[in-house]
């Protein structure tokens, strides 16, 4: 996939050839570069704007030999109406609290991402994650990051969600959940959460980082609609 150039940035490497986590006949490559200095934060704003995502101190984005399965896609928050569906979803999390807080890690999230990650993501790379791998994914952030916590009535630890303000819009970066929970349909909400959140602070879109239309893992993004990818004429619906 040709993506538009980014202007004043001076570093892209190609990362070596590793397995693909989202199609198991593919290898995956990645076109990376570092996000340091004072304008840190205005570079992540642009390279977000040009399809690529945040992970620690990097922006990245695939850059596969014969592959453009993945495809970078936003909701445009202030046309988002949420379906019959998604309106008993946000009814069943009614109890609910959301705090929004720095960037710093605690016990409490690392147990309930390695509990999401074993049972979701068992097989990949984050599984090998401990907790100080977990602090270094929240806390080693050069941009305007935060972590939402979603507690219930009883202040149980439901869910979380890193997120990245950037220009126009707000990014999940990850999300993760409680296992048995399933009726509450949690990944979903925390989207519906984000979007709204959009829309109260004025910004025009929510990040969901990449799609892949082949991977099951990914199908809940097609659920929110409209949808738009970024390709090589820029963002356009999908």
């Amino acid at each position: 996939m040709r993506h538009s150039p980014v202007t004043d940035i001076r570093f892209f490497f190609i990362t070596q050839p590793m397995g693909c986590p989202y199609l198991a006949d593919k290898v995956e490559r990645r076109l990376v570069t570092e996000l340091s200095g004072r304008d840190a934060v205005e570079m992540n704003d642009r390279l977000s704007l040009s399809g690529f995502r945040r992970s620690h101190t990097v922006a990245y984005i695939p850059a596969c030999d014969n592959c453009n399965s993945c495809v970078s896609v936003r909701i445009p928050a202030r046309e988002f109406k949420a379906s019959k569906s998604q309106r008993r979803i946000i009814n069943r999390n009614s109890d609910i609290t959301v705090s929004e807080l720095p960037p710093i890690a605690t016990i409490e999230q690392f147990e309930l991402f390695k509990s999401y990650i074993d049972v979701r993501h068992g097989e990949g790379d984050m599984a090998m994650m401990d907790y100080y791998d977990y602090v270094a994914l929240l806390e080693d952030t050069p941009v305007r990051t935060s972590i939402a916590e979603f507690r219930n009535d009883d202040n149980r630890l439901l869910g979380c969600c890193i997120v990245d303000k950037i220009s126009g819009g707000l990014s999940a970066v990850y999300s993760f959940y409680a296992n048995d929970e399933d009726r509450r349909s949690l990944g979903i909400y925390i989207i519906l959460w984000l979007i709204n959140q959009a829309k109260d602070f004025g910004l025009s879109h929510v990040y969901l980082g990449y799609w892949v239309s082949k991977s099951p893992k990914m199908d809940y993004k097609k659920n929110f609609s409209p949808l738009e990818g970024y390709g090589d004429g820029g963002w356009a619906r999908i």
